[in-house]
């Protein structure tokens, strides 16, 4: 009797255990419309794409999930498979694991499609740099599905280049191509938090190759999974590049594995584009409710609203701009909608004139650069690491 007792003890513990394991996000960036400019200028069809991600968390199993979601033709992909990334489009070879889909190492994604590999095993280490390469077929979009501000070197080689095969690169380009997510399983609190932005938080102005955007600073200090969706000229109502963050919200937030929280860090390219700034200042009010709200309904327990930097002495810098910046930064400080204050534009501004940035923090008085997004990321992890 003790011992039926036991075992059905220790199958609740594994039952509990395998309830416990999900997926988090280690690494995601939102998809985008490749126009000509962004276009590789080899073909993609028959050659190998090597692309370069640095990851937050780390762990044992992932999977990661393709994207042809802005194509109108299938993408055919012969191969893909991950390793540790060394120097440039170099790998660590042993460590190569190539991937599958359905059980199959091809797979055929769909135009407007996602796909999502199956699980495997790999030995992730928290924040290392990590390889994803594909080896695609004869089938090409015109466009191909990317994220244009990768500030991440990718590299194309001629023909289909195995794990074990010398990559020898025939072009390199800073744009990512049909990668969208890399999760892995983890157990318990294990959570992550997903940034709304734009190019700020894309990382205009930081360094190619050197992961120093403020998520990646501020992921420096968490221990928990960082998801950057900041899209480059990207609004939050209608307008700028890509899909405005209104209608973009339930796939590159709501979409994301296991988001506990979110920063919603947008607003300066609504305002500065804006010729009617009082309506740009309730409309951008109006979205923020809407977005709190959806990110309450599905789950996620916290929302930080980031003030927007100031950007005097930027192009599109005049009073009635300013005026509806400090409107809505009010409105974010004050109305009691978001769970959280990360104050921004306390932080970048200076004192002597609050309308314009530290000039330190910034090389174009609109993006910070790279001294900027470490002072950004250090300070926006503070407030997450603080219980309240």
């Amino acid at each position: 009797m003790k011992r039926l007792t036991l075992c059905a003890a220790l199958m609740a513990a594994a039952m509990t255990t395998m309830a416990q394991a999900t997926y988090t996000g280690t690494w995601a960036t939102a998809a985008e419309w490749t126009g000509p400019g962004d276009s590789p200028r080899m073909t993609l069809s028959g050659n190998t794409l090597r692309e370069i991600v640095q990851v937050s968390i780390g762990g044992k199993e992932l999977q990661l999930q393709l994207s042809n979601e802005f194509s109108k033709e299938p993408v055919d992909i012969k191969a893909v498979y991950v390793a540790d990334a060394l120097d440039s489009c170099d790998i660590n070879k042993k460590t190569a694991v190539q991937l599958t889909f359905g059980k199959s190492r091809s797979v055929t994604i769909a135009p407007g499609a996602t796909v999502m590999s199956d699980d495997f095993a790999y030995n992730l280490k928290p924040r290392q740099r990590l390889a994803i390469t594909i080896c695609y077929g004869a089938s090409m979009p015109k466009n191909v599905t990317s994220h244009r501000g990768s500030r991440t070197t990718s590299f194309i080689a001629v023909g289909e280049v195995a794990p074990k095969k010398k990559f020898v690169a025939a072009e390199k380009l800073d744009h990512w191509y049909n990668i969208v997510q890399l999760n892995v399983k983890t157990q318990g609190q294990l959570k992550a938090v997903a940034v709304l932005g734009n190019s700020i938080t894309d990382g205009r102005g930081s360094t190619t190759n050197q992961q120093n955007r403020w998520p990646d600073q501020m992921a420096a200090h968490l221990d928990c999974g960082v998801l950057n969706l900041g899209i480059g000229g990207n609004c939050v109502v209608r307008g700028g590049l890509s899909e405005p963050a209104l209608k973009r919200f339930d796939r590159d937030i709501l979409g994301q594995k296991g988001v506990d929280r979110l920063i919603i860090f947008q607003g300066t390219n609504d305002i500065g584009g804006s010729r009617h700034s009082e309506n740009t200042v309730n409309e951008l009010i109006d979205a923020y409710k809407t977005l709190i709200k959806k990110a309450h309904e599905a789950g996620i327990s916290k929302v930080y609203g980031a003030t927007i930097t100031p950007f005097k002495g930027n192009g599109w810098y005049s009073p009635f701009h300013e005026t509806a910046r400090k409107l809505v930064n009010e409105w974010i400080r004050t109305s009691g909608e978001f769970d959280g204050l990360i104050d921004f534009d306390q932080l970048t501004r200076d004192p002597s004139d609050p309308e314009k940035l530290k000039k330190e923090l910034t090389d174009d008085w609109l993006h910070l650069n790279a001294e900027g997004y470490r002072v950004m990321g250090e300070y926006a992890a503070k407030i997450l690491n603080t219980k309240n």
